[in-house]
C-alpha cells in the first residue's frame, strides 16, 4: 500500500475526473470532513474506508491503494501460469527465458508473490538444466521474499535448495534443511499436507545416498500416505488457464483470478509428480534389498516412466542405476549395461553419487565376465567421484571391492591401500544426519505413521 498523500492524491484525481464533491463521495458512511483530511494525506484510511471509496469511484481496492490497475497483476499470473504449464510438459529453457522476463514485470510492478513465483520456476528450471548453482540463488532469493510466510508457502524454494545441494554432492546439509523443516512444521502446527510430501520425498534421496535406507523408507512411506492422487491434471489446468484468459478480456478480474488459482494448484500438483515418482523409487529400492527383485522392477519402472513423462532426465537417469542393479541380479545384464548409459551420458556434473554407482554396477558386471581391468577402470572412476560428494557408506563399500579385485590379481599393497583408505571413510551408525529423525506428522489428534517403519528412529 502507498503512503496516505498519495494515496489521497489518487482519491482527489479520481473523485475530480468523475465529477464528484466530497460530500458526494463521502455520503453515506463518511464525511467531507473526512474526505478532504485524506485527500490531503493528513490520515492514513483504513482498508474499510478505502474500499467503500474504490467501489463508489469504480475502481479496485487494489488500483487505488497501489496505483496499479488490477488487470496488471492478473495479467502477470496468467503469464505465470503459461510458464508453469511450459515446465510442466519439460520446456525448461523456454519456461526460463518466460520466467525470467516476467520476474522482471513482477519487480516493476512490486508485486512480491509474483516475484517469488517466478524465481521459483527459475530455481526449478536451472534444477533440470543442472545449473546448481543458479538454482541455489533463484530458491534463496525466493526464500527471503517469503521470509514473512507461513512455513508452508517457504516448502518449496526450502525443499529446492536442499535438492540442489544434494545433486551437488552436499548431502548432510541437504538432509538438515529438510529436517529442520519437517520438525518446524510439526511443531507449528502447520502440518501441511503437501508441504509435507514436497519435504519427505526429498529427502529420500539425502537418505539413501548416506545409507540411512530405513529412514528413507519411512519417509517414502509417509509422503505416499499423504499424497493426492493426480490423474491427467494438465488438461484440466488448461482449461481453467483458457477460462481465466476469458474472463480477462471480459474485464471480470476477480473470476480470472479464481481460475487462474486452480490451474497453479493444479500445476503444483504435476510437479509432485516427480516426488511421487521418488517415493516409487524408494519402494523399489527397499524391494530389492529384501531379494523381491521382480516387484522391485515393476516400483523403479514405474518411477521411471513418471520421471521421464515429465522429462526429468537428470533424474531419470538416477533411477535407472538402480534398475539396472535389479536387471543385473535378475540375469540380464545387456539390458544393465544399457540403461547405465543413459546416464553418463550426462557428464558426472549432473550427480556424482548416482554417476559412481553406473560405474560401479558396470565394474562389477565387468569383473563378472573377468574383465578385471575394466573393471578397475570403472572402480577409480566411481571412487573419484565419491570422495567428493561426502557419501562415506558407498564410498567405503567400493573401497572394499576395489580392495578385493586389487588382492585377487596379486597386488595386496595396493590393496591395502584402498582398504585403508575405506576404513576412514566409514561411516557410524547413527551419524547419517545432524540429529533424531523427524517427527511423523500431526494432524488433528492423530498422528501419521507409516507402516512398518512407524514410531521409532529411523537408524
Amino acid at each position: 500500500m502507498d503512503e496516505p498523500a498519495r494515496i489521497g492524491s489518487r482519491v482527489q484525481r479520481m473523485r475530480t475526473e468523475l465529477g464528484l464533491t466530497q460530500r458526494q463521495l463521502a455520503e453515506p458512511s463518511y464525511t467531507p470532513a473526512y474526505i478532504s483530511t485524506l485527500e490531503s494525506g493528513r490520515v492514513r484510511p483504513s482498508e474499510t474506508a478505502l474500499r467503500f471509496l474504490a467501489g463508489r469511484l469504480g475502481t479496485s481496492y487494489e488500483e487505488l491503494t497501489t496505483g496499479r490497475p488490477a488487470h496488471l497483476a492478473t495479467e502477470l499470473r496468467l503469464a505465470l501460469a503459461e510458464a508453469q504449464q511450459t515446465l510442466a510438459t519439460g520446456e525448461a529453457g523456454e519456461a526460463a527465458v518466460r520466467y525470467r522476463r516476467l520476474l522482471d514485470e513482477a519487480h516493476g510492478l512490486a508485486l512480491v508473490p509474483e516475484q517469488a513465483e517466478a524465481l521459483l520456476g527459475l530455481g526449478e528450471c536451472a534444477l533440470e538444466s543442472g545449473e546448481l548453482p543458479d538454482a541455489i540463488g533463484h530458491f534463496e532469493a525466493a526464500e527471503r521474499l517469503l521470509a514473512d510466510e507461513p512455513l508452508p508457502r517457504r516448502a518449496r524454494p526450502i525443499r529446492g535448495r536442499a535438492v540442489a545441494h544434494l545433486l551437488a554432492g552436499e548431502l548432510r546439509y541437504a538432509c538438515y534443511l529438510l529436517e529442520s523443516a519437517i520438525d518446524e512444521l510439526g511443531a507449528s502446527g502447520l502440518a501441511d499436507p503437501e508441504a509435507l510430501v514436497l519435504l519427505y520425498a526429498a529427502v529420500i534421496g539425502p537418505y539413501i545416498d548416506m545409507g540411512a535406507h530405513a529412514r528413507a523408507a519411512h519417509a517414502a512411506e509417509l509422503a505416499l500416505a499423504l499424497a493426492p492422487q493426480v490423474s491427467d491434471p494438465a488438461l484440466v489446468a488448461g482449461m481453467h488457464r483458457q477460462v481465466a484468459r476469458t474472463f480477462l478480456a471480459e474485464g471480470r478480474v476477480a473470476d480470472a483470478d479464481a481460475s487462474l488459482a486452480k490451474a497453479q494448484a493444479i500445476y503444483g500438483q504435476l510437479r509432485l509428480r516427480t516426488d511421487l515418482a521418488h517415493c516409487h523409487w524408494m519402494r523399489g529400492y527397499v524391494q530389492a534389498q529384501n531379494g523381491e527383485l521382480e516387484a522391485a522392477e515393476r516400483e523403479l519402472r514405474t518411477a521411471r516412466e513418471m520421471l521421464a513423462a515429465r522429462r526429468a532426465a537428470l533424474y531419470t537417469a538416477q533411477v535407472e542405476v538402480e534398475l539396472a542393479d535389479v536387471l543385473r541380479r535378475l540375469g540380464r545384464s545387456g539390458e544393465a549395461a544399457q540403461l547405465l548409459s543413459a546416464l553418463l551420458d550426462l557428464g558426472d556434473s549432473h550427480g556424482a553419487v548416482h554417476a559412481a554407482g553406473a560405474h560401479r554396477l558396470l565394474g562389477l558386471m565387468a569383473e563378472e565376465r573377468g574383465e578385471h581391468e575394466r573393471a578397475e577402470e570403472h572402480y577409480v572412476q566411481a571412487l573419484a567421484l565419491l570422495e567428493r560428494s561426502g557419501a562415506s557408506g558407498d564410498l567405503a563399500d567400493l573401497c572394499r571391492m576395489l580392495g578385493d579385485l586389487l588382492r585377487r590379481t596379486g597386488r595386496t599393497e595396493a590393496a591395502l591401500d584402498v582398504y585403508r583408505t575405506g576404513l576412514g571413510h566409514r561411516a557410524a551408525p547413527g551419524t547419517t544426519t545432524l540429529g533424531p529423525a523427524p517427527a511423523a506428522p500431526v494432524f488433528g489428534s492423530v498422528r501419521l505413521s507409516g507402516s512398518r517403519w512407524a514410531g521409532g528412529r529411523a537408524e
